[in-house]
Parts: C-alpha cells; structure tokens; sequence
C-alpha cells in the first residue's frame, strides 16, 4: 500500500502556527483535528521552526543541589564498579588459562585435577 504525502504551502504552516500562538488551537492534537494532519510530528516540527519556542514541549528536569551531586557519585561509582568487572572477568580468563597450562603439562584435564583436588566443576 502506498502511502500519500500531503506537502503544505508555507502560508498554511505559518497559519497553524499562529493560530497556535494566540490560543485559537489550545493543542497540537487539536491542529491536527481541525486541518487533517496525519503526521504526529508536522506540527511540532512546524513550530520549532517557524513558532515560539514556548509551545513546543519540553521535559523539564529539576534537581536540588544534593540530587545532582548524588547523582555523580553514583556515575561515578558506576564507573569504578564496570571496571573492578571487566577485572576480575580478566583475571578468572587468566586462571583458567594458566589452569589449562598447568593441566597440560601434568597431563590431565582440567576437569580430572578439579575432582582430584576437590574443586566444583
């Protein structure tokens, strides 16, 4: 199925927008009703680009100062805890490499010496 792309003049975009500015369309929902606007976007972009910057919605995000320094820390944190990981996953690669090895050279698995000295498999 084919879809069908509607251009719009410039004329008719900067109405919407204006109609927006001054309260004559409460919402963009609202535009989009009124003139038939398929696009969930058209009217958003339409008012980033040729509207107040008001009308477009904005996510908001406010912190107080602890907040943002609590939030740092745990960055931080996060940070240090990714790289004690990627250590120790590096280090149980390296055992069980030098494991391997030493196995080999006493001719045995690794599985064989584990049973013998106890260890789980």
């Amino acid at each position: 199925m084919e879809r069908k792309q509607t251009r719009y003049s410039e004329a008719f975009k900067l109405h919407v927008v204006r109609e927006m500015e001054t309260g004559d369309l409460r919402s963009v929902q609202e535009a989009r009703l009124r003139y038939g606007i398929p696009g969930s976007d058209t009217v958003q972009s339409w008012l980033r680009r040729y509207g107040r910057n008001e009308l477009i919605n904005k996510v908001v995000r406010v912190e107080m100062p602890n907040e943002i320094d609590q939030l740092k820390a745990l960055k931080a944190e996060v940070n240090k805890l990714k790289a004690a990981l990627a250590d120790a996953y590096m280090a149980n690669m390296l055992d069980g490499k030098l494991l391997e090895i030493a196995c080999e050279r006493l001719g045995m698995s690794p599985e064989e010496f584990k049973k013998k000295h106890g260890a789980k498999p």
